[in-house]
């Protein structure tokens, strides 16, 4: 409980939270990182597995080909950018290898949620005269949404715990709290920096379900 309770006196201490170096500088650069990483990933995924879910084709062998990213550690993946000429571009490297974290995911549930779709509500639809495109946004698209929001919850929040890596590499993100504890051998700023990286990924949880439930009433 001592580390603890040295950790929350660190949060507690005004000092940290300012400058370049500070809790708000850091939480910015966090969810900066994350967020494009998240919107990138979601522009990718989202259509594609959307899409082949709706068509019925071809989408089992692109959640196969998605999942080989969960097989790569993201930081080998970080480290190989480092050493390519990509090392230079500010948080580049760190955002395709998030994007490639957070990629199967959505794929997966995106494509799945569409297939699970009770084929003859489908059949009904386009028996009353609906467009495919119709029977996409009326009907599978709301049905197939909770499978969604499932995988894309899944995908914010790891993608909001990885992006701690980025400070592997000196770039910025609450990992840099996290880094530069350990080089000072400051345990409680190393258990901070943990705590607001597990509060933050508990927000982004919290914000996308109850997204999630908006949807749901408007539906």
């Amino acid at each position: 409980m001592g580390i603890v309770a040295d950790a929350w006196s660190w949060l507690g201490t005004g000092a940290n939270w300012a400058g370049e170096g500070g809790v708000w500088h850091r939480l910015g650069e966090h969810v900066y990182v994350s967020g494009v990483a998240l919107l990138l990933a979601c522009a990718v995924a989202l259509p594609l597995g959307l899409g082949l879910g709706h068509l019925g084709r071809g989408g089992a062998l692109a959640v196969n080909v998605s999942n080989v990213g969960r097989a790569i550690p993201v930081f080998a993946v970080l480290a190989l950018f480092m050493v390519s000429p990509l090392r230079n571009a500010g948080y580049v490297p760190t955002v395709i290898a998030l994007v490639l974290f957070a990629v199967p995911p959505l794929l997966t549930n995106a494509y799945v949620g569409m297939r699970e779709v009770d084929r003859a509500v489908v059949e009904a639809a386009r028996g009353m005269g609906m467009s495919g495109g119709q029977v996409f946004r009326k009907v599978e698209l709301p049905l197939a949404r909770p499978l969604v929001m499932t995988g894309l919850r899944s995908a914010a929040v790891q993608v909001v715990a990885t992006a701690t890596i980025a400070a592997m590499v000196g770039q910025g993100g609450l990992g840099r709290i996290i880094t530069a504890g350990f080089n000072t051998y400051d345990t409680p700023q190393v258990v901070a920096g943990a705590l607001l990286v597990a509060l933050l990924a508990l927000v982004v949880e919290l914000v996308l379900v109850g997204a999630d439930r908006l949807l749901g009433r408007r539906a």
